[in-house]
């Protein structure tokens, strides 16, 4: 285990690499390997644990009953998953989660979280409130996805993602974390129709792309 990755993530920040160490078995930490496109939840599951990416990356999936799948997150090296549905004794989960890449992920019991040990230490404090930080951050997520998706165009759709990804990165050259399946699933739209709009959009002059990357030539005030 490394001790030194893990005091630099957000779920760890501000805790030591000694503390990490103290703090995993006392929390009775699980690892455990999966292979790319293997399940690691279902939908109706339900988890005490919350799940850590130590490496690699997962898929927050949502599949309706005629096989139509939408990509609602992903989350890789350093960040969780399933942390909501652990916090609530007894509640299925709503989505699947996947591996989207061969993946070790290490397993907390979230009672054991939630509860400070006995000797109330400091950095157990730290863990949960970096816990409820991070709740935080992925409620604004979904939010974002939200407004991504409002639009009742594909162009729309691409143009507010792309938008909030080229200030995110301060550029309008950056990669997004999506292949072009995951993109379509995100937001909502058929992979060949999103395609050929991307292919309609580089031909105006709007952008370049090559796989993830993508480069914005023209800025857009209206995403529908």
């Amino acid at each position: 285990m490394d001790y030194h990755f893990l005091s630099k993530t957000i779920l760890f920040q501000g805790v030591s690499p000694e503390e990490a160490e103290q703090m995993l078995s006392c929390l009775q930490a699980k690892e455990k390997m999966y292979k790319k496109d293997e399940l690691i939840f279902c939908a109706g599951d339900v988890t005490p644990a919350l799940g850590f990416v130590l490496s690699g990356s997962v898929l927050i999936e949502s599949d309706d009953v005629w096989g139509n799948r939408s990509v609602l997150d992903r989350a890789g090296a350093g960040q969780i998953f399933a942390e909501t549905y652990a916090c609530v004794p007894g509640e299925r989960l709503m989505v699947n989660v996947r591996a989207a890449e061969p993946v070790r992920v290490l397993f907390l019991d979230v009672g054991k979280v939630l509860h400070v040990c006995s000797g109330a230490c400091s950095c157990h404090n730290k863990l949960i409130r970096n816990l409820l930080s991070i709740s935080a951050q992925k409620n604004l997520n979904l939010s974002r996805r939200i407004l991504h998706t409002s639009s009742k165009t594909i162009r729309g759709r691409i143009l507010s993602y792309l938008s909030y990804q080229s200030m995110r990165a301060g550029s309008r050259e950056f990669q997004i974390p999506f292949n072009r399946q995951q993109l379509a699933d995100y937001l909502g739209v058929d992979r060949s129709a999103m395609s050929s709009e991307l292919g309609k959009m580089q031909k105006e002059g709007i952008l370049r792309t090559e796989r993830n990357y993508f480069c914005l030539l023209e800025q857009k005030d209206e995403y529908s």
